[in-house]
């Protein structure tokens, strides 16, 4: 294995043999860079990303129903993370499958998603519960990740034995060869010391885009990076005490604006431009949370609306308004496990149905005259946007 450049704010590439040919494999330099950043200029916008962070964490604190919004928030992150990889599946499809419907898309694409949810929710709870954001937690969450469909034959859990790349059909045509396989312990090591290090009194916002940046570059599993690189993001700023709900994603940022993301990531190791990448981490983080709060809003105004639209039936308004709070839950509905879920009879939850098709609360979307199913369309044409899959 020859060095073939060093620098300390750029890395190495090492020449390696990679079946049969030679690759230019990268080495990132341990965190943080050196020279030190240049913040100056990014004090204004990590304010304003700070001030609209915290106005999001406000509104999650004060939601009638936080775990509701949290829920499909959650959903509607873990399908732009896994469309970005390539999924072709929808919200609609993701909400069918847990609800044991047949969903539209393949079902390994929705399995991604599913899986994703479960990964989240999973790191989540170990923080919560006093673990540190550590290797082992990493490894663990990449093991729900991949656990079903299409990564589940990529070593979920582990660290990757083999070279991996980006672009190309090899490693010796690629757009980006990640560290070779026996670097990559050593690589993780470093990242994990830097989350932990107090010494460089870097703001959590900067430590967060520095190891997103750091994570992709080892690429340290086979498969499932993009997705768990993203996670990240939002882990280390609930177990550093930035957010107290687990609200902010940023895939939808990065979706938009992709091809500016992957430009940057290869500019911090090519050209070692992190005040590039920080500036435009920091904006994602000032739209996207503006983004949410306002969503939030949004979706609260169209709950109000239609529960003062359900309040004027008169008797059938208390199963109304429980059919009505389920669909804040579900916004895809059929009156079979509904039935189940509220534990009201069939014929109520009909009636009720017909009340809210009535009043344009909700439509039904298969034409059939059995196994209908409804949606609540504006609340999911709100939780919709954004997420058309990418062509």
């Amino acid at each position: 294995m020859k060095t073939l450049r060093k620098g300390k704010r750029t890395g190495e590439f090492v020449l390696n043999a990679v079946g049969g040919e030679q690759v230019r494999a990268y080495l990132p330099p341990p965190l943080p860079p050196e020279p030190s950043l240049n913040l100056e200029k990014l004090y204004g916008l990590m304010e304003d990303a700070n001030r609209s962070l915290g106005r999001l964490d406000g509104i999650a604190s004060i939601l009638p129903d936080t775990p509701l919004f949290l829920y499909m928030y959650v959903r509607k992150e873990a399908l732009l993370s896994s469309q970005i990889e390539g999924t072709q599946s929808s919200l609609s499809d993701l909400l069918l499958f847990e609800s044991d419907e047949a969903p539209g898309a393949p079902l390994d694409d929705v399995q991604e998603v599913s899986n994703y949810v479960a990964a989240m929710n999973y790191g989540l709870e170990r923080l919560r519960g006093g673990f540190p954001l550590s290797l082992r937690l990493i490894k663990e969450i990449h093991g729900i990740l991949l656990a079903m469909g299409r990564g589940a034959t990529k070593q979920p859990g582990e660290f990757r034995r083999s070279q991996n790349w980006i672009g190309g059909t090899r490693p010796g045509n690629a757009i980006y060869v990640p560290p070779p396989p026996d670097k990559v312990l050593g690589c993780m090591g470093e990242l994990e010391k830097f989350i932990y290090e107090e010494e460089s009194k870097l703001p959590t916002l900067i430590k967060a885009a520095l190891i997103h940046v750091q994570f992709e570059s080892i690429h340290p599993f086979l498969d499932g990076n993009g997705r768990l690189g993203r996670l990240l993001i939002t882990f280390l700023l609930c177990a550093e005490g930035v957010l107290s709900e687990p609200i902010l994603y940023l895939s939808l940022f990065f979706k938009t604006h992709r091809r500016r993301y992957y430009d940057l990531l290869q500019d911090v190791r090519e050209e070692g431009d992190w005040e590039g990448w920080l500036e435009f981490f920091l904006t994602g983080v000032k739209e996207t949370s503006d983004q949410a709060a306002e969503a939030a809003r949004r979706i609260l105004a169209v709950f109000e609306r239609d529960r003062r639209k359900i309040e004027d039936l008169g008797r059938p308004t208390a199963s109304a308004l429980r059919v009505h709070q389920y669909l804040q839950s579900k916004p895809i509905l059929s009156v079979p496990v509904a039935t189940k879920a509220l534990g009201l009879t069939a014929p109520t939850v009909r009636k009720s149905v017909e009340h809210l098709l009535e009043l344009g609360v909700m439509r039904e979307i298969t034409g059939k005259k059995r196994g209908k199913l409804f949606v609540y369309d504006d609340y999911l044409n709100l939780l919709n946007e954004g997420t058309e899959p990418l062509r």
